[in-house]
């Protein structure tokens, strides 16, 4: 079972994804436990503060080092050790090799920062990864923490129902998903390939491996461009 631990200002922006398809289910069936706590709760002051202005100047205000290390220290105590992840714009990117890694692992500290962000020296005692969504900058850390629980959660074995369609999802083997057909067989004049209704096993997996390829090759050629390192094709990946 993977527990994931979220440290935000806003927790209540997880009630309804946590509760909801895929990350309700999982937990449901006690594959994954995914709590967001209030950084608030481990403020040194009635008020709840937890943010300061910068030194230095400069607008906005920065999350301070007390309630941030103070939170870390409290997850890791009671429910194990995990890497802490801070979600931040400067981060690396986040792939799916990246989601592949993280998960294996059986607990995870996510840090959505805020404002200006963090202070720098929590990121350097207490970050063990900086992971970031993209190249663009968000209110906070919340919404790209749920976009990292929901690509790791629903590679744990049980929670979709068919996990081979996991291994199939677009950037696994560096290739974009294959073009996918359901009924009607003919939409708008538009028809279903017809290797599709063949029935024909092998051709059809041949069929979606080079849509496959043409599709990564017209739309992500940075992908394609690492085949390279495999004497110039993407492997082979027999569940399509």
């Amino acid at each position: 079972m993977l527990r994931i631990d979220v440290l935000t200002l806003f927790p209540e922006l997880f009630d309804a994804p946590l509760t909801t398809s895929i990350l309700g289910r999982a937990q449901e069936k006690g594959l994954a436990v995914i709590r967001a706590h209030s950084i608030r709760r481990w403020a040194d002051d009635e008020r709840g503060t937890v943010d300061d202005a910068p030194y230095g100047g400069g607008g906005g205000m920065v999350l301070m080092t007390q309630p941030l290390a103070a939170g870390i220290r409290e997850i890791r105590n009671t429910y194990g050790p995990g890497p802490v992840i801070y979600l931040a714009p400067d981060g690396e990117r986040l792939t799916q090799a990246v989601v592949n890694e993280l998960a294996l692992e059986e607990h995870l500290i996510l840090l959505a920062g805020h404002y200006r962000g963090i202070d720098e020296r929590v990121r350097r005692l207490h970050v063990d990864r900086e992971v970031s969504i993209g190249e663009y900058v968000l209110s906070g850390g919340e919404l790209p923490a749920l976009v990292l629980i929901d690509a790791v959660i629903r590679l744990l074995p049980g929670v979709l129902g068919n996990f081979e369609s996991a291994l199939d999802d677009s950037f696994q083997d560096d290739l974009l998903d294959c073009p996918w057909y359901t009924r009607p067989q003919v939409f708008e004049g538009m028809q279903v390939p017809p290797v599709l209704l063949s029935g024909d096993r092998t051709a059809i997996r041949r069929w979606r491996i080079a849509q496959a390829r043409a599709r990564t090759l017209a739309r992500r050629p940075d992908l394609a461009s690492r085949w390279t390192a495999n004497a110039g094709q993407p492997p082979e990946n027999e569940s399509q």
